[in-house]
C-alpha cells in the first residue's frame, strides 16, 4: 500500500481519536481503547513500510498520548479491580496474544524434544528429573499407585507450597526476559523438556493415560500460567531489543508496565491450580469422567477468558461503538 493511500484511508479515524483525547471526560474507556488498538496496528504498519516518514512520528506521538490517557494511574478499589478484570486485562492479553502463542510453541517443541530424548536414552529422564524422583516414581508404580507423589503432603501444606512454587517458576520465566528474551526462552525450554520427559517415563510403563488424566487436573492451568508468564517475559525482553520509534528507556518502561500486568493477572490462575493440585489431584482413583470434566472445564475457562473474550471485546469496540459514533456524526 502506498503511503498516500494509507493516510487517506485512516486520516478520519486518527482525527476522531485526537478529538477524544482532547475531551477525555466525555468518552468511555472502551471506545478510547478500541481506537487505541486500531492505532497501534496502524503504527506497526507505518513502522514497517514508512519508518522515516512524518506520519510514523505523528502516529507514535498520538499513541503515546492515548496510552497515557488509558493507562494513567487511578484509584484502586472495588470498581478499579472489576474494570481491570473485565476490560483492562483482556485488552492487554489481546494486544500480546502473539507472544502467548510464541511461548506455547517453545514449550510444545521442547516437550517433544524431552519425550524423544527420553525414548532413545534411558538415562535422560534421570538426568532431567533426578535419580531420587525417578526411583520414587518407579517404587510407586511397583506399589500400583504411580501418582502417589501427590499424596505425600497434607492438603493445605501442599496447596500453599505448590502455589508459591508456581509463582516462583512463573516469575523466573518473566524476569529472565531481561536477558533480551533469550532467558525466558530458556526457562520455557527447560520446563518443556521436563514435562516431555515426565510424560515419556509414564508412557514407557503403559501409564500415559492415567498420568495425563491425573496430572492435567491441575496441570492445565499450571502450564498455561507458565506460558503466559513466559509471554510476559518476551514482552519485557522485546521492549529492550526492539524499542521501535521510542527511546529505549521509554520502550522499556512501557514493556515493564504491560508485562507486570500480564503477570499480576495470573494470580487467580496460580491459586486455582494450587488448590486443584493440593486438594483434588491426590484423589487419583476418581472416575476418568470426573477428571476429564475438570480438565475440559479448565480449558473452557482459558479459551473463553484468554482467547474468545479479548477478541470479542475488541470487535465489539471496533465495530460497535466506534461505527455507532461515526453514524451519529454523519446524521448531525
Amino acid at each position: 500500500m502506498k503511503e498516500i493511500v494509507f493516510i487517506n484511508r485512516n486520516t478520519q479515524r486518527w482525527k476522531s481519536l485526537e478529538e477524544l483525547i482532547s475531551k477525555p471526560g466525555e468518552v468511555s474507556p472502551e471506545t478510547l481503547a478500541g481506537l487505541y488498538f486500531q492505532l497501534t496496528d496502524d503504527l506497526a504498519f507505518a513502522r514497517t513500510y514508512f519508518p522515516d516518514s512524518r506520519i510514523t512520528l505523528y502516529l507514535n506521538n498520538l499513541a503515546v498520548k492515548a496510552h497515557h490517557l488509558i493507562y494513567k494511574n487511578k484509584k484502586v478499589g472495588k470498581e478499579g479491580l472489576i474494570n481491570f478484570w473485565k476490560n483492562k486485562y483482556p485488552a492487554i492479553i489481546r494486544e500480546n496474544q502473539r507472544y502467548i502463542v510464541y511461548a506455547f510453541i517453545i514449550l510444545i517443541i521442547s516437550a517433544a524434544i524431552g519425550a524423544l530424548s527420553a525414548t532413545y536414552d534411558n538415562d535422560f529422564v534421570r538426568i532431567i528429573l533426578g535419580d531420587s524422583y525417578v526411583n520414587m516414581t518407579l517404587e510407586n508404580i511397583k506399589n500400583k499407585d504411580p501418582l502417589a507423589v501427590y499424596k505425600a503432603a497434607g492438603k493445605t501444606e501442599m496447596f500453599l507450597g505448590i502455589t508459591l512454587n508456581n509463582i516462583r517458576v512463573s516469575f523466573m520465566a518473566y524476569i529472565a526476559g531481561l536477558i533480551i528474551s533469550v532467558g525466558t526462552g530458556y526457562i520455557l525450554f527447560q520446563n518443556g523438556v521436563m514435562l516431555g520427559s515426565f510424560m515419556q517415563l509414564f508412557y514407557n510403563y503403559g501409564l500415559l493415560k492415567e498420568c495425563l488424566l491425573t496430572v492435567f487436573i491441575h496441570g492445565t492451568l499450571e502450564i498455561f500460567a507458565i506460558v503466559v508468564a513466559g509471554a510476559a517475559g518476551i514482552v519485557l525482553g522485546n521492549s529492550i531489543v526492539f524499542p521501535g520509534t521510542y527511546k529505549r528507556i521509554i520502550s522499556f518502561r512501557k514493556g515493564v508496565q504491560k508485562s507486570i500486568q500480564m503477570l499480576v493477572g495470573l494470580i487467580p490462575v496460580f491459586i486455582v491450580a494450587g488448590f486443584l493440585e493440593g486438594f483434588i489431584t491426590r484423589h487419583s482413583d476418581m472416575p476418568d469422567v470426573v477428571k476429564l470434566t475438570i480438565i475440559l472445564s479448565s480449558l473452557m475457562i482459558i479459551g473463553f477468558y484468554f482467547i474468545y473474550y479479548p477478541i470479542k471485546q475488541q470487535k465489539r469496540i471496533y465495530y460497535g461503538k466506534y461505527y455507532s459514533n461515526q453514524k451519529k456524526k454523519r446524521i448531525w
